[in-house]
């Protein structure tokens, strides 16, 4: 072969000439189609790299072990911790049972879930915790944004078009992935009485999700419906997707308490030989609460696996400060300790936090709102304070916690 004169692309051998933008090297050029080129092979590489590393096979875990790992990261909660790592078991074990065992004529069901708790509790940590051992895609979709198709905001399809984004794409491992809709008791029927006005919000969502929740294939906008009306439909096939709901239902505890007090009639009734705790009515929640609460039969039907959290005392609280891994106050400590500083907390001060906390009614989300406020101000000067150890005393902290007023935006 004989050598091209001039400057040419030591790659394609393209004349200057023939290319936009020509780059020299030390002893060789390459032109700008190679150079695009190159990149697109790196961009596969990256993505193909990304897929291998991140949709791993499914880490079955027993129900034990699944609880052992929630005990790290959520406090207290035992009862739907366990009712949570059997439904997650059941699960998983019922895909595998399919993998293997194809001529079995024994079908086995989707064990659905959904959580009634206050604010603050516990339950998107517990879906998520839950969702990173057993190394499957996650995604949180919020009730309240969603409507019937057709109207103003988003279709009930776009959560699985966010199980999609967070699976890369990889159908496969989306549909083996968990999705936790939130508030999902914001979608309850308005009401029992006709109207002339759809309910579009509520039991048109409702209706919309029934699909998703019993297991379908579904035709699914990679990228949301409305914006991208032109993109390519995804087919996803929600059989095997594990649909967590969880709600604060503020109210319920009315309508149990109402439905309790009819059981409680007449001498043969077993609740009279049990004190009902009326401190905590959601326990006793059932699939009859949420119906009259204002799901439909149909949705309540397709979640199976009711569970409860309960309420956080001080205790609990006090708990969620300093022991779980991820504990709000091993947090601070880490970003202290990167710029080479020692906190110290008093025990007074987390009491004080915890206390403020009750008084919100916020759970576990109100105590990052209360250290926000007291350690912000040595956060700012951290980097350049000469001292090496940091003390936070109880006089400072409600020093600072009534600067940011929180009691009066409470």
């Amino acid at each position: 072969m004989t050598k091209k004169k001039g400057e040419y692309c030591s790659f394609c051998m393209r004349q200057k000439s023939q290319t936009s933008l020509l780059i020299a090297g030390q002893e060789a050029f390459i032109c700008n189609h190679c150079v695009q080129e190159a990149y697109e092979m790196l961009q596969n590489e990256k993505l193909s790299h990304v897929n291998r590393s991140e949709n791993k096979e499914l880490t079955l875990l027993i129900p034990s072990e699944i609880k052992k790992h929630l005990d790290e990261y959520v406090i207290g909660q035992d009862e739907a911790k366990k009712v949570m790592a059997v439904a997650v078991y059941n699960h998983y074990k019922r895909i595998l049972h399919r993998t293997l065992n194809t001529d079995n004529q024994i079908e086995i069901e989707k064990s659905n879930i959904i959580m009634v708790g206050e604010t603050g509790t516990g339950k998107t940590l517990m879906a998520k915790t839950i969702a990173k051992i057993l190394n499957v895609p996650f995604c949180i979709a919020d009730a309240t944004v969603l409507t019937e198709a057709g109207y103003v905001g988003e279709d009930v399809e776009s959560v699985l078009s966010r199980l999609l984004q967070v699976s890369n794409f990889d159908v496969e491992a989306a549909e083996k992935g968990i999705i936790f809709i939130d508030e999902i008791d914001k979608i309850s029927r308005k009401g029992d009485n006709p109207s002339i006005t759809r309910d579009v919000s509520g039991e048109g969502v409702q209706q919309g999700l029934l699909k998703l929740l019993e297991g379908s294939v579904i035709h699914v906008p990679p990228y949301g419906g409305r914006k991208h009306p032109e993109q390519k439909m995804i087919n996803v096939n929600t059989q095997n997707i594990l649909f967590i709901c969880g709600g604060a239902f503020d109210g319920i505890e009315r309508k149990i308490s109402e439905r309790l007090n009819k059981q409680s009639i007449g001498f043969k009734s077993d609740l009279k030989k049990h004190k009902i705790d009326n401190q905590n009515l959601l326990q006793y929640v059932s699939p009859q609460d949420l119906k009259n609460f204002g799901l439909i039969p149909e949705l309540v039907g397709r979640l199976p696996v009711v569970t409860h959290l309960n309420p956080l005392d001080a205790q609990a609280l006090r708990r969620i400060l300093t022991e779980p891994r991820n504990a709000i106050l091993k947090q601070y400590t880490e970003l202290f300790r990167l710029d080479q500083k020692e906190l110290i907390i008093e025990d007074k001060v987390i009491d004080f936090i915890v206390e403020k906390a009750i008084a919100f009614k916020l759970g576990a989300r109100g105590l990052r709102s209360i250290c926000e406020a007291i350690m912000n101000d040595l956060m700012y000067s951290s980097p350049e304070n000469p001292d090496t150890i940091i003390r936070v005393t109880l006089s400072y902290a409600k020093e600072r916690f009534n600067y940011a007023r929180l009691d009066h935006a409470a």
